[in-house]
């Protein structure tokens, strides 16, 4: 369409992550996408991602940030704060894939997710966020926070109907749980700065989180904040007596593959999250929204809206049917359009037309921040075998 702005991207990393951000970014009809390229730690990768997709492989991480207007950053939470604030200093908007920082050790030789103080996680988990949150400050770039399950149809519907109906959430049951993550720095504390409640709980936390300030704004003006929160987690996968029969990855060093979480808001409701890697069958992302006046289930992976019976797995190799299924043999939650489901081409879509147009973007920084807030302290609560701990919001 002539008279569209055209906004120039660029994608850091080259794995997962950078892949369906790039595919969503081929939905995006508000304005003209040129990705002007990527840039990768490892050149191998970024130059097979870039020749994939027709995009220029830069060698240098400030080349690609001043050729860009906008930056995709799909790479390890451990990279992500200082790469924020060098995007942040050049005014540059900046797309950062969840979770938005943590704690990884500081370099510390020797250092190991099994043993540091959970406290001290906290305490400088927190200061990052703060550095983060004052370079956006004083940037005319804005931090965009990269959770597809606000923007997933599901919870816009949810949004919607606590908008119009005014009703009162009471408890909230959510959860992601699959087999293990697709990234190898995953399962390394200093690199993904933590396990599953890091990895997996960040999703439907950022979706409680999300519906809970929504719906205070719908009814007094302002956002219902996390309050305190109780938590045990478990390494399953790492005790001496598991037995691996090969269907659970396994290769953690020192996280959790199990999180238990519990949320008291300010306002007394409470919220309950599971994170696990201990799932067989594809993944588990749904929420769950109790209220005065209603209920709802929103079911990202699986849904019921296309299922189907393959009698042999061979028939169906080439076939995409859902994320991280174990088998496409028998009966499939197969999905027709995962990406819609899940949300990644309508985050896109908000984002450009907040860069291109300034609107306003329901996952930003400060959802960001609360949901870092409660999954630090939550690791606080868990050290302590599920004390309560209380929540500084943001």
């Amino acid at each position: 369409m002539a008279g569209k702005k055209t906004i120039k991207a660029g994608i850091i990393g080259s794995g997962f992550a950078a892949k369906f951000h790039f595919d969503a970014i081929q939905r995006v009809f508000s304005c003209d996408v040129e990705v002007v390229g990527i840039y990768s730690k490892t050149p191998l990768n970024s130059r097979s991602f870039a020749e994939e997709r027709d995009l220029k492989s830069f060698s240098s991480l400030p080349d690609l940030i001043q050729a860009s207007d906008i930056i995709h950053l799909c790479t390890p939470p451990v990279t992500h704060e200082s790469i924020a604030i060098e995007v942040m200093k050049l005014d540059k908007d900046i797309i950062i894939e969840k979770p938005l920082t943590g704690y990884f050790g500081e370099g510390n030789e020797g250092f190991s997710g099994d043993d540091f103080s959970k406290e001290t996680g906290l305490k400088k988990a927190l200061e990052s966020i703060s550095r983060i949150l004052d370079a956006e400050k004083q940037s005319k770039g804005r931090v965009m926070y990269a959770e597809n399950w606000i923007y997933a149809p599901a919870i816009q519907k949810e949004r919607e109907i606590l908008e119009k109906a005014g009703g009162q959430i009471h408890w909230i049951q959510a959860q992601q749980s699959h087999s293990g993550s697709h990234s190898q720095d995953y399962g390394k504390w200093h690199l993904s700065g933590g396990g599953s409640l890091m990895g997996k709980g960040c999703h439907p936390l950022a979706g409680a989180l999300y519906l809970k300030a929504v719906e205070g704004k719908a009814l007094n003006g302002k956002p219902i904040r996390p309050k305190s929160v109780s938590c045990r987690t478990h390494a399953i996968t790492r005790q001496e007596n598991f037995k691996n029969k090969g269907h659970l990855r396994d290769s953690y060093t020192d996280v959790e593959d199990y999180a238990f979480t519990h949320i008291v808001f300010e306002d007394g409701s409470v919220a309950d999250i599971v994170a696990s890697e201990l799932l067989h069958g594809g993944v588990k992302n749904y929420l769950e929204v109790h209220a005065n006046d209603h209920r709802t289930i929103c079911n990202l992976t699986p849904n019921n809206a296309m299922q189907t019976y393959n009698p042999d797995d061979e028939n169906f190799k080439d076939i995409y049917v859902v994320e991280k299924t174990g088998t496409k043999q028998g009966w499939s939650n197969i999905s027709p359009d995962e990406a819609w489901f899940n949300g990644y081409q309508h985050e896109m879509e908000a984002f450009y037309r907040s860069s291109a147009f300034g609107e306003a973007i329901e996952s930003d920084s400060n959802l960001a921040a609360n949901v870092i807030a409660t999954i630090y302290s939550a690791y606080v609560s868990a050290e302590k075998k599920g004390i309560e701990v209380e929540i500084q919001s943001f």
